[in-house]
């Protein structure tokens, strides 16, 4: 054998340098590109959308580069609910170059998907709390049997779909709604206002010491109502009780009344939260001025199609921006199924008075049995 083929032979059968030099762990396998070390690999493969990649150690390097991005989360159920909840996550087709003649055109590319996520066990609970923190959503209450709450609390890790349970509740809750203050998820609602305490129907839950604590409302009764929404907006958290809104200054330990005017809209509407801002969709989209305590229209919108006053719909902060699905079904004898349909709307605030909105896109991303039912749409940072 020559000399310079003994040399390539030698250059060929070098061991690779291990990622645990970076202090990434775990390691991972050869990459197919022998000239390419491994931490150089996984660092140009962590700069491509997590929609087209789905590791844990790519999902870790992207995080060291600052890469992180949006993900967006649907839950459908069914009428008769099945026992487990089903979850897709949209899959953004990526734009790509068309060439017309000698010319190329920039076009966005359709074919953007909702694609199931593998059904995690133990299985999710119908009609939980939610809110996602950073790359994990957290589940608390809801039911596994109709009409039996839970206090059980999960965890789903987006990045590998997989389940973590957490410190149960001291109560248990239907349907409760739940805020993230200051690294504390506050959770409320979803209990029997007959069998429940009324100076403590508010559970916080600490995300670093995993301790549950309690909030008192020192002003409620009874004769209010039930708690049934809660935002966490103008750096105070928002409860509405029967058709009153309370807000709670974390910083200053107060409850103040807030009024009657924020009530009616949010408490009968799908809303968000979205950079301190409370949005809803009642027939149109409005947000809620807090300086004027008042509801006003969003402006723009051009190019979304017209939605119908009473066709149900599922909003969510989409990395700043607003998420929307709705279904246009057609109601027939012939007709069993139906198409969900997605936008992801820009925001810009000019001013102190007005929010308008840019349509970056829309179109179908699902279809159906009529039966399926929103349930919870939110996004995660992965």
């Amino acid at each position: 054998m020559s000399s310079p083929e003994r040399k390539r032979k030698r250059v060929m059968s070098t061991k690779k340098p291990s990622l645990r030099k970076k202090n990434l762990s775990p390691v991972l396998p050869p990459t197919p590109i022998p000239s390419l070390p491994d931490d150089l690999f996984v660092s140009i493969f962590a700069r491509v959308t997590s929609t087209l990649l789905c590791s844990p150690e790519l999902y870790e390097t992207r995080s060291l580069l600052g890469r992180t991005e949006s993900c967006l989360y649907l839950c459908l159920q069914e009428g008769n609910p099945d026992p487990n909840p089903l979850w897709f996550t949209l899959c953004l087709k990526p734009e790509r170059n068309l060439k017309n003649g000698t010319k190329k055109k920039r076009k966005k590319s359709s074919g953007n998907l909702l694609i199931p996520i593998p059904v995690p066990n133990p299985p999710l609970a119908h009609w939980s709390g939610h809110a996602s923190v950073g790359s994990d959503i957290y589940y608390f209450g809801g039911y596994m049997e109709e009409n039996v709450p839970s206090s059980r609390v999960v965890i789903l890790d987006c990045r590998s779909h997989t389940l973590l349970e957490a410190p149960s509740m001291q109560m248990a809750r239907l349907d409760p709604s739940a805020s993230v203050i200051d690294g504390k998820i506050y959770v409320a609602g979803g209990v029997d206002d007959d069998d429940s305490d009324s100076l403590y129907p508010i559970e916080v839950f600490d995300i670093k010491t995993q301790i549950w604590d309690q909030m008192r409302i020192p002003y409620w009764e009874k004769d209010w109502g039930g708690l049934s929404r809660s935002a966490y907006i103008d750096g105070k958290f928002h409860l509405m009780i029967g058709w009153k809104v309370m807000a709670y200054d974390p910083k200053e330990s107060r409850w103040d009344f807030v009024g009657y005017q924020m009530g009616p809209r949010w408490s009968w509407s799908c809303n968000c939260v979205i950079e301190n801002v409370l949005y809803c969709y009642i027939g149109a989209f409005r947000w809620y001025d807090t300086k004027l305590r008042l509801w006003k229209d969003m402006k723009g919108l051009k190019g979304l199609p017209k939605l119908s006053r009473n066709v149900y719909v599922k909003m969510a902060d989409y990395g700043g921006k607003m998420a929307i699905f709705w279904d246009n079904r057609v109601p027939s004898a012939s007709n069993k199924n139906k198409t969900i349909r997605c936008a992801v709307i820009a925001l810009e605030r000019p001013n102190s008075e007005e929010i308008w909105g840019t349509v970056e896109w829309h179109e179908a991303v699902l279809t159906v049995p009529v039966s399926y039912e929103f349930e919870h749409a939110l996004a995660v940072t992965v």
